[in-house]
């Protein structure tokens, strides 16, 4: 997000139809990160949960939308209350005509809230990937709804609304600290509350679709150009910088990985190399208009390296992260964020020096306030509304529908038609050969 707030004035300059279009752009390519983002989870569970993971995706399409025009946007950009929530003017995207600007960018007001709405979707869908083949899809849905009220909202006003953090001065570009530490804070809080799924250390768990997974992390990584350069709101140099600052550091971090990975286990995985890709687009996130190129290899090769330690923790911790949201996301946004007070060369998107460039030790400090007031206010507030929702309608499904599969008894339909291989008249395979094939993918 731009480095300082916008509001509307009284000589706004008339519509920039470039910088309207750019913002658009980037709109459509961070909506598009939601159904990438449901495809790389939907890969990395279990077959019989395949439909779960994509729905738990794909619903916050719907939920924060609605949310976001009632009341979200205004909570989140309209003035400022005390540093921690915005007003109530733009209820219902309200008294905001077409052609009112988003302060000098020259971009429509409407643009902005759109482009804004795109972060707020994707953010709670992060967590899903937390709470795979566990949790009933009502309660999912009644937790993302709350969730965004009580925690995103906010939580985007303090870092890019005029809250108390901006005022701070915390930089995070395109969502470090709102979007993914937050996430990843809030997967560990509900994770640590509903408990390990049935066979958790004992069973394999392993990926059902690898191809599915490439494609999501591919559709994500085209889509984060969106996510960050469009954070500028302008296309101007910081954009430009901003967009191969992203592809820099998501290489590196994929490299970094995947060495780590050779080192540690002997092999350079497919998953291995997907995940290292949005780890990298995960800490190049906050600090991609701080850095100079030669600092986004090194945020990512440093991510890419803690992000493949981190993912290990939840066996030495005992909480079961699922797909590694915590890993990833939180540690990833956590070293993207504390990353900016060494490495901002104050020559980018902003002035402020890091420690390397002769700023000092502030800016780092002044990172850390950041992230670990949202990290503890999300883990704390998460957890709350997680017990909430177990204690009212139980959040998790019972334990043989787990074992047997969620897909079914929650959607009432499954990912592939196993009962139809061998009908369409090619040659019948050998006998007993469904059968093996059935219980591998079941495995």
């Amino acid at each position: 997000m731009a480095p300082a707030i916008f509001t509307l004035a009284a000589d706004a300059p008339k519509l920039d139809s470039g910088n309207t279009a750019f913002l658009l752009l980037s709109s459509a390519l961070v909506m598009l990160m939601t159904p990438g983002l449901a495809f790389f989870y939907g890969g990395m569970v279990r077959v019989k949960s395949a439909l779960n993971m994509l729905m738990m995706s794909f619903i916050s399409l719907g939920i924060i939308t609605l949310l976001w025009t009632g009341y979200g946007f205004s909570f989140a950009f309209d003035g400022d209350h005390g540093g921690f929530i915005g007003g109530t003017n733009w209820l219902g995207l309200r008294d905001i005509a077409p052609d009112d600007l988003w302060g000098a960018t020259g971009t429509p007001i409407f643009a902005f809230a759109a482009f804004q709405l795109m972060f707020a979707i994707i953010t709670p869908a992060l967590i899903s990937g937390a709470l795979a083949d566990r949790v009933k899809f009502v309660a999912w849905s009644v937790f993302i709804a709350l969730w965004a009220t009580v925690v995103y909202f906010p939580v985007a006003h303090w870092v890019w609304g005029g809250g108390w953090l901006m005022k701070k001065g915390v930089i995070d570009f395109a969502g470090g600290t709102a979007v993914h530490i937050n996430a990843g804070a809030a997967a560990l809080g509900v994770i640590l509350v509903i408990g390990k799924r049935v066979g958790f250390k004992r069973d394999p768990m392993r990926p059902h679709s690898m191809p599915w997974v490439m494609l999501g992390a591919g559709l994500l990584w085209f889509g984060w150009f969106g996510f960050n350069a469009g954070s500028e709101i302008t296309s101007d140099g910081v954009a430009s910088t901003v967009f191969i600052n992203t592809q820099i550091a998501t290489a590196a971090a994929m490299i970094g990985w995947l060495l780590y990975e050779r080192a540690r286990h002997g092999s350079f995985t497919t998953l291995g190399a997907a995940s290292g890709a949005v780890a990298g687009l995960v800490a190049i996130t906050p600090s991609c208009a701080s850095v100079s190129p030669l600092g986004a290899i090194a945020v990512g090769v440093i991510a890419g390296v803690i992000c493949a330690a981190a993912v290990g923790l939840k066996y030495r911790f005992n909480y079961d992260d699922s797909l590694d949201v915590v890993g990833v996301h939180m540690v990833g946004g956590i070293v993207g964020s504390l990353l900016i007070g060494l490495l901002a060369t104050g020559g980018v998107g902003q002035d402020v020096k890091g420690v390397f460039y002769g700023g000092g030790w502030h800016q780092f400090g002044v990172q850390a306030i950041g992230v670990f007031s949202v990290l503890g206010y999300s883990l704390v507030v998460s957890a709350i509304l997680a017990k909430a929702i177990d204690l009212v309608m139980g959040f998790r499904v019972p334990e043989d529908i787990e074992v047997s599969g969620i897909d079914q008894a929650e959607h009432a339909e499954t990912a592939y038609d196993f009962a139809g291989i061998g009908s369409t008249g090619h040659a019948a395979a050998p006998a007993g050969a469904g059968t093996a094939a059935s219980k591998k993918v079941d495995a």
